[in-house]
């Protein structure tokens, strides 16, 4: 009797969350007739790219947050200076020059376009690759499926990306009402956050507010960064340190137990002990890793249908730095 009542809700809970992604329009398999190749391709240049260099799969990781956060998961970040649109969003403060993994998407346009041309979109391309950028930093333990069916956006400016994405100073509030507005919730800030278990950060996003005024950031960790990081970090002088020093390469929940002993890098990370639920939820990441990783893919998936185009206002663009 238990396991077909748990049968029942496994089917209740699927079942919503098919609707859901049908009502963003988006669909597992997406290209299964028109492109079957799609996924494998995107998949074999993200997996080139991350053994090279595992720093431009958390780059790839974070470019889909980015791209969601401003306009909807549009590929709107890819797009390049025009005459037309001098300044767009890879050239905003939180973009440039810090993000990584355009010459990846690049290639895996590439690939597809020879398979089937005009066919896939570059703000799909995009989020199978944070999928998969997911897959490969966590040794395959972060395993989903990415519903398909985005067009591509043809608005992109650097003048939204500080007032939609959140920056490394803010406090848990104002996380929780940036993530609110895109139809996320405080887990979603929480297990997301996980993210910052990869990838580096230049020494100026966290010196002013967290090494140059008072903190909780533990000592050994604030002078460790003080022997890499000059005072005057800024311009060229900038270095860049990994945002998890104990597992820099792997996408896993020793996050959480950095935050929980006070060695992360950002006012926005250290915000999540600021209050009892969040706290919890930190907690009991750092203790189930199984049970973050799973939170962690079904989070992206949230993600990844933020104001998806899948009607007049977008296309399918020939090239992903540029609209049609």
């Amino acid at each position: 009797m238990a396991s077909t009542s748990s049968f029942k809700v496994w089917c209740l809970v699927s079942c919503v969350l098919l609707l859901a992604t049908a009502c963003h329009g988006l669909q597992v398999g997406y290209y299964r007739k028109t492109c079957p190749k799609a996924e494998a391709l995107v998949r074999a240049a993200v997996k080139k790219a991350v053994h090279a260099n595992p720093g431009i799969g958390a780059g790839l990781v974070r470019m889909l947050f980015h791209d969601c956060f401003v306009e909807g998961c549009d590929a709107s970040v890819l797009l390049d200076s025009t005459q037309a649109n001098p300044q767009p969003e890879k050239l905003g403060i939180p973009n440039n020059p810090s993000l990584r993994g355009f010459e990846v998407i690049d290639a895996a346009k590439s690939a597809v376009e020879k398979a089937c041309p005009g066919t896939v979109s570059c703000a799909d391309i995009v989020a199978f690759a944070g999928r998969d950028a997911s897959y490969f930093l966590s040794h395959s333990k972060i395993s989903f499926h990415m519903p398909a069916g985005r067009l591509d956006g043809r608005k992109s400016l650097a003048s939204e990306t500080l007032q939609f994405l959140p920056g490394p100073t803010s406090n848990l509030s104002t996380l929780v009402s940036m993530f609110g507005d895109k139809g996320l919730n405080v887990e979603d800030v929480v297990v997301l956050s996980g993210a910052h278990s990869i990838g580096r950060s230049h020494c100026s996003s966290f010196m002013p507010d967290r090494l140059n005024s008072p903190s909780d950031i533990s000592q050994s960790l604030a002078n460790f960064l003080r022997r890499r990081c000059p005072a005057n970090a800024g311009g060229a002088n900038d270095p860049t340190v990994a945002q998890d020093v104990v597992t820099p390469h792997a996408l896993d929940n020793q996050y959480y137990k950095n935050v929980l002993a006070r060695r992360v890098l950002f006012t926005s990370d250290a915000a999540l002990l600021s209050a009892p639920e969040t706290s919890r939820m930190v907690r009991a990441n750092a203790k189930y890793a199984g049970s973050w990783e799973k939170k962690f893919a079904k989070a992206m998936v949230k993600m990844a249908a933020i104001g998806t185009k899948t009607g007049s206002d977008g296309e399918i663009r020939r090239s992903c730095r540029l609209v049609n």
